[in-house]
């Protein structure tokens, strides 16, 4: 596995047939466990026999045979989207029964092989680490401190107007938070400084 850790572009598939049962890879980069379970919901047809899943977001993860034997799908799949090194993205295999039983060792091949070619094919983007930091403006500040903010890939989530002034909470990428305290500083003219949250 690389060191740099990516997540998906964006959705994509993958199908194909193994000894007549039919095979499709669903994957789509995901922000929480909730998100890769909404995912699994959207994707889910009732006319096939198994929804076989996995999910890795930061330290959470896990995995699911829907009815296969235990530890021949979940887990091959979870295996391919490490082995690939992605994260914060969920995988679902689906499978239509076509008769021919694949043995043990088949379907983990199936599930983990599948899965690991979908996540080949996909498009990818580097994960860049971001800090939540929270800091305090005067009103006749805020535009000059939102527009620099922002030259540093900064994003405002919340600004709370207080009486002597705005409270920001924002987030920007990890490399860019000295640079942030500096501007701080600067702007306020030591009267700001930059708090890191969480």
């Amino acid at each position: 596995m690389s060191d740099t850790l990516h997540t998906l572009a964006g959705p994509c598939r993958h199908q194909l047939d193994i000894r007549k049962s039919r095979f499709l890879v669903q994957a789509a980069p995901v922000e929480s466990p909730e998100q890769a379970l909404a995912f699994l919901r959207d994707v889910t047809d009732p006319g096939a026999n198994h929804h076989c899943w996995a999910y890795r977001v930061g330290q959470d993860y896990r995995f699911n045979d829907d009815g296969e034997p235990g530890g021949t799908a979940g887990r091959p799949i979870l295996q391919a989207i490490e082995g690939q090194g992605i994260d914060r993205a969920m995988v679902v295999v689906t499978r239509w029964f076509g008769g021919i039983k694949l043995g043990a060792g088949g379907l983990v091949r199936a599930y983990g092989g599948a899965a690991a070619e979908c996540l080949r094919l996909a498009g990818r983007v580097p994960l860049v680490a971001m800090a939540r930091l929270t800091t305090r403006c005067g009103f006749a500040e805020l535009p000059l401190f939102r527009a620099r903010l922002q030259e540093l890939q900064a994003s405002i989530d919340r600004e709370r107007y207080e009486a002597d002034g705005v409270a920001l909470e924002f987030r920007l990428p990890q490399r860019n938070v000295t640079e942030a305290g500096r501007l701080v500083a600067d702007l306020s003219r030591g009267r700001s400084t930059v708090r890191t949250l969480d």
